[in-house]
């Protein structure tokens, strides 16, 4: 019997994971809905695996992964989300989890069968995140001196001019095109990447190596 903790804020996913469970071999010793909530259920409960989202009230799934990792390493981790861009799946496998299937194709037989290959010491990721990670190893085979070979040149300056702070009508001017195509060009690296703002593309453009944290 494999015990487990269910980590999600959509009471109706977790009655359709509870369903979907029903004739597998695991026991839901409790539920919850946020990162509190499962640490104060982790101070009386023992669970062998936990289901977590990544999009919580309090805080994310890649916060708790890490906490876990660090204070419960021998809990295992199954992440259930729908939330999977290329940023997110490289944090979780820096982090080191088990498994990884998307909310949006989850069903009862590829989620019992990820709890067993998972409980059987082997790491479970579906279809669409296996594709993932195939992109982001090939991308990890370019990586050289000057970072990842993920952008052009003119959005490798881009990054560069946006970590020396300059605005986008100042990096124009430097790059002698408009504010509106700078614009464009930084819409098109976030598309890529999966995020939203200047400050997340820095944060990844440091990690993969493209900018110094020092500037």
């Amino acid at each position: 019997m494999t015990n487990v903790i269910l980590v999600d804020d959509h009471e109706l996913f977790r009655l359709g994971i509870r369903g979907s469970l029903k004739r597998a071999d695991v026991c839901i010793l409790g539920e919850a809905e946020s990162g509190k909530q499962l640490f104060t259920l982790l101070k009386t409960l023992k669970p062998d695996l936990i289901f977590l989202d990544i999009i919580l009230p309090d805080t994310t799934g890649i916060d708790i992964a890490r906490r876990l990792r660090d204070s419960f390493p021998e809990i295992k981790i199954l992440i259930l989300s729908a939330e999977n861009t290329m940023e997110t799946v490289s944090d979780l496998l820096r982090i080191g989890i088990d498994g990884f299937i998307s909310k949006r194709r989850c069903n009862s037989i590829e989620l019992t069968k990820a709890v067993r290959v998972i409980m059987e010491g082997e790491n479970y990721y579906g279809r669409d995140i296996s594709s993932l990670m195939y992109e982001i190893v090939a991308m990890k085979r370019k990586m050289g001196k000057e970072g990842l070979v993920l952008f052009s040149d003119r959005e490798a300056e881009i990054i560069r001019l946006s970590h020396e702070g300059l605005t986008a009508r100042e990096i124009g001017e430097r790059l002698y095109i408009s504010r509106r195509t700078v614009e464009t060009h930084k819409t098109h690296i976030f598309q890529k990447l999966g995020i939203n703002n200047t400050h997340e593309m820095l944060q990844y453009a440091i990690r993969c190596g493209l900018i110094s944290p020092d500037g």
